[in-house]
């Protein structure tokens, strides 16, 4: 399947801002079940510095910009070829260490809760612990939006029992790493049924298992990703995997808004 990507963030500001710098982890890599045939991101305004890739197989790009700004636009645009490989990553080639994915993170800190969840997947090489464990937790916290934001703790998402897709991967996360597994949060994005629609950075969580390497469980949908999925970032939680990060020197609010278009290449071209 080839699927096409425009995903554009505004973000404006109530008083103009004297000094920015942004990292931008909106760079995919090619691997197992995915292709990237183009991809481009554009920063208008802002000056392009260095770029590395930082300790989990991010590309990450510096840009800045020292003259008073009062709007900022982030557009991407790309096609990626993706292929169903029912979740399995394998493999992957800028992994850290395993250790790494088995700390736990103030967002990923786990507790009785989550332990009891753990151990539903304990003691077993195989996938099917892990499959009853994304169903145990989608069966706890339903999807709901606007009950959590950005800092919601997998304790207080499971208490709560409501959330959104970044609430499931980090309940799913924390429970994989009171088992000793190595697990990770990844972000992405996802084709949305017939509809054609699609989710703004949606978010989902991979373990390593012994026999298949990195394997993948959305929570939300119930599913292992397949070729509706396109993998862009990867951290110990959702803020280390956030596809933009920065700093500003400058007082007031900041607006944020997000359109994101993930369509077929044969239903774009239709459009046209």
């Amino acid at each position: 399947m080839r699927l096409v990507v425009k995903h554009v963030t505004r973000y404006a500001y109530e008083q103009p801002i004297a000094h920015m710098i942004q990292q931008l982890r909106l760079v995919p890599h090619t691997h197992k079940g995915q292709k990237i045939l183009s991809w481009s991101v554009s920063v208008p305004g802002l000056e392009r510095g260095a770029h590395y890739t930082d300790a989990f197989g991010n590309r990450v790009d510096l840009v800045s910009h020292r003259g008073p700004v009062t709007e900022l636009t982030v557009a991407v645009e790309g096609m990626v070829e993706t292929s169903d490989t029912a979740g399995i990553v394998g493999a992957f080639p800028y992994a850290a260490p395993d250790g790494v994915f088995r700390r736990f993170t103030p967002l990923t800190q786990t507790n009785a809760s989550i332990r009891r969840l753990g151990a539903i997947a304990e003691n077993t090489d195989d996938i099917a612990g892990f499959h009853e464990l994304m169903h145990a937790i989608r069966d706890k916290v339903g999807y709901q939006t606007g009950v959590t934001e950005v800092h919601t703790t997998a304790a207080e998402a499971l208490s709560s029992g409501l959330g959104v897709c970044q609430d499931h991967a980090h309940i799913f996360i924390s429970a994989a790493r009171s088992i000793g597994v190595p697990a990770r949060y990844v972000s992405g994005y996802m084709l949305m049924g017939d509809e054609q629609d699609s989710e703004a950075h949606h978010a989902w969580a991979e373990v390593k298992l012994p026999s298949l390497g990195w394997v993948g469980f959305d929570v939300s949908n119930g599913m292992c990703p397949t070729e509706r999925y396109i993998r862009l970032t990867c951290g110990l939680d959702s803020r280390s995997a956030a596809p933009i990060r920065g700093v500003r020197r400058g007082n007031g609010d900041e607006a944020m808004s997000v359109e994101v278009a993930v369509l077929q290449e044969s239903a774009q071209s239709q459009q046209q």
